[in-house]
């Protein structure tokens, strides 16, 4: 429960439906808001899919009443109840499943009880991973390798197709806080070794390698059926996806509209990712700096009993040339704006591969979780993007922390923006090709259409070899 991953969920289930698939969400009472109208919509063009909730234990769980997404928790100390109310979501959910009765449950990574669940019931548990197959094959060989580390510095990640360095400050500390997180993180990889196979927001053409990788070395099923973000295909779609914009998308179009084309940089670090009010001063003083037309994502949040405070007269300055949205903005409808030339994210995959699929390169800015896994996949695999600076790991924010001053966030926005520098000049192109190839993947005879093709094929052979089974043990 967390927009990152909720909302390419969604996208998966409208998948399913539109093949003819009986599709039935499971979230809890808030969370349904996020994805109703769309739904809606679908049923009302005939497709078979349905929402159901069950309500999340917040109280129970010693959380504030009232938060059932990551999005909405306020300090670290509150993320393991978060954890605990999640898996105090089982018993109620495997009463729906009884239910439903349903040939197939389709789990996100974070809920691990989901293979628990689908095997008390007889019935395959499909893995939708929020990432790309190279983040969990980088993932994976960072598990085997790191308890050898000595090196403090910079180290090469064993056993993958491109020879990848990293340095230990991109990888979690060891600390109370992300000690209960990497205990969840070995939960999800037993569960998922347990699980039927691996749904994964991605096509092909994208990471060939690692697709074999995961397959081949890893021993592992996945299929890739991304972008999945392409299911919405009209501006309401595009627009509705996710929680309810802060601002009308008719005039963030409009603005767009009047600026030139692959002008415009998009800033936006998610959901979920804190960043601290000095560094937000940075970032917005290197904006200004640049003279770069920006779209500027602010979530809006109450830092150590401080409002976010930018610098003053910015909002005043920057009039004409930057556009402020604070808190939820249609992010898919402004990426695929001609105007928009850049993104600069957080690193979520997601984030990443909308840029992908919109034809933009990206600079790139992780914070915490597998982000710094898609920064190596942006800036050395897939070379369609620039990095900002940031050599931490961070697990929650410092409010007085700068991981990056706005002298080298301005070098970055310049050197993607440029018009005539040769290296901007082919990463756009690079992502330009990446943009054209996503869309032609989940078109009939796309590698992303027929990999959902031959996986629900496969689910109906094993739906009907089941059934004779049982039929063969009762007669």
């Amino acid at each position: 429960m967390a927009y990152g991953h909720m909302i390419p969920t969604i996208d998966v289930a409208r998948l399913f439906a539109a093949r003819g698939v009986k599709a039935t969400i499971i979230v809890t009472p808030r969370n349904a808001s996020t994805s109703s109208k769309i739904i809606d919509r679908d049923r009302l063009s005939g497709l078979d899919i349905d929402i159901r909730t069950i309500p999340f234990p917040a109280t129970e769980a010693g959380l504030p009443p009232g938060i059932e997404n990551l999005d909405d928790i306020t300090s670290p100390e509150l993320i393991p109840k978060f954890g605990k109310a999640v898996d105090m979501l089982q018993l109620p959910f495997e009463n729906l499943v009884q239910e439903l009765r349903p040939n197939v449950i389709v789990g996100d990574m974070f809920i691990p009880w989901v293979t628990e669940t689908a095997g008390k019931f007889g019935v395959p548990r499909i893995v939708f991973h929020g990432t790309c197959l190279f983040s969990l094959c980088l993932s994976e060989s960072l598990r085997s390798c790191r308890p050898g580390i000595t090196d403090k510095s910079t180290f090469l990640v064993p056993g993958l197709p491109d020879k990848i360095k990293m340095t230990m400050s991109e990888l979690p500390e060891e600390a109370p806080a992300t000690t209960g997180f990497a205990k969840l993180l070995e939960r999800i990889r037993e569960s998922e070794m347990q699980s039927y196979g691996a749904i994964i927001n991605s096509f092909y053409e994208l990471e060939p390698a690692y697709a074999n990788h995961y397959t081949k070395v890893m021993g592992r099923k996945a299929w890739q059926i991304g972008p999945v973000s392409l299911r919405n295909e009209d501006t309401i779609d595009k627009a509705q996806r996710g929680k309810n914009s802060s601002v009308d998308e008719h005039c963030v179009l409009s603005w767009l509209d009047s600026k030139e084309t692959n002008s415009v940089l998009y800033v936006c670090f998610g959901s979920v990712s804190r960043i601290s009010n000095d560094q937000l001063v940075e970032i917005a003083m290197a904006l200004e700096d640049s003279e770069i037309p920006f779209v500027w994502v602010i979530r809006q949040l109450e830092n150590n009993e401080k409002r976010l405070l930018l610098p003053e007269g910015f909002e005043d300055r920057i009039k004409g040339k930057g556009l402020i949205i604070t808190d939820w903005a249609p992010q898919v409808l402004i990426l695929d704006h001609p105007a928009v030339g850049g993104f600069m994210t957080h690193c979520g995959w997601n984030s990443v591969l909308e840029g992908i699929t919109a034809g933009v390169p990206l600079i790139t800015w992780p914070v915490f979780g597998e982000q710094f896994h898609n920064q190596k996949f942006v800036t050395e695999v897939a070379n369609i993007g620039i990095q900002v600076g940031v050599e931490k790991w961070n697990f929650w924010i410092d409010a007085e922390n700068v991981s990056v001053k706005r002298e080298k966030i301005v070098k970055a926005v310049i050197q993607l923006m440029s018009s005539d520098g040769e290296e901007a000049t082919q990463m756009r192109n690079r992502a330009k090709q990446l943009s054209e190839t996503a869309s032609a993947a989940v078109k009939d005879g796309g590698s992303s259409y027929t990999n959902l093709t031959a996986l629900i094929e496969e689910l109906e052979r094993n739906m009907k070899a089941a059934d004779i089974v049982t039929e063969s043990n009762y007669h």
